[in-house]
């Protein structure tokens, strides 16, 4: 019986999981039956931990439709680190986008993705790869082998048996390929990927060390890869990322 019991918890947070993760960063109230198409899951089973969910404080009921609640914002407010580091990285941030005309990424690495924590939008007539929240594979991104290439071998290995999926006819699929551009990276201090994520669409990625000389994040510039001059934004893209490690109070990536 306690195996079962803590299964059909394990069960039901799941879904009430799924039921918070089904709205986004535009959304002004969902209704029971889009977040059930959403969540995908049964209307009855949305209606029914959507109660618990409101009675809680994660969600709010405004007539028909609900919308994260209180308790989802205090959370998210004893997240430190990507606030903290996305307050230090915006005046550089605006500087970089000056500097290249093109969109301005930060993001950190949650295992085998890149979460975008700040997005700003340059001139680039492509749209940025990802908005604030959004999701990034970390072996088909310039921001993803940025970190991946600074991870430990079992962490490299992880990443390619969660699988190298192909994104575009130019995404690395081969491990053996993907390890020896991450080998690249970590002489360089730069990844450059040429529509690898999205076709028509160019990325150049620096990684963010933190004062203790951890890894914490990646800083990118990604813009239409018929306008992207890749040395010129990479050389601005490490530049940046070394400043940032300083206002952290880091000295930025090791020297080899």
């Amino acid at each position: 019986m306690r195996g079962g019991s803590a299964s059909d918890a394990v069960g039901v947070l799941d879904r009430m999981t799924a039921i918070l993760e089904a709205f986004d960063h535009d959304d002004r109230g969902l209704g029971i039956s889009e977040l059930a198409l959403r969540a995908g899951l049964p209307k009855s089973t949305v209606s029914r931990l959507v109660a618990t969910l409101v009675r809680q404080r994660y969600l709010e009921r405004d007539g028909k439709h609900l919308r994260l609640g209180l308790r989802v914002f205090e959370l998210g407010q004893l997240a430190e680190q990507p606030r903290d580091l996305r307050a230090a990285a915006l005046p550089v941030m605006a500087e970089l986008r000056h500097r290249t005309g093109g969109h301005v990424h930060l993001a950190i690495r949650d295992r085998h993705e890149m979460v975008c924590i700040a997005v700003m939008r340059g001139n680039a007539p492509a749209q940025p790869i990802a908005r604030i929240g959004g999701r990034l594979p970390i072996h088909a991104t310039a921001l993803g082998r940025a970190v991946l290439a600074h991870a430990s071998a079992a962490s490299v290995d992880e990443a390619v048996a969660a699988g190298l999926t192909a994104l575009t006819p130019r995404t690395i699929t081969a491990p053996d390929a993907l390890r020896r551009q991450l080998a690249a990276v970590r002489r360089s201090g730069i990844a450059v990927d040429v529509e690898e994520f999205a076709v028509g669409v160019s990325c150049a990625a620096s990684p963010v060390f933190a004062p203790s000389g951890a890894l914490v994040a990646a800083l990118s510039v990604s813009g239409r890869t018929d306008r992207f001059d890749a040395d010129a934004t990479a050389a601005a893209v490490r530049d940046a990322a070394f400043r940032l490690g300083r206002r952290l109070g880091g000295d930025g990536p090791p020297r080899g």
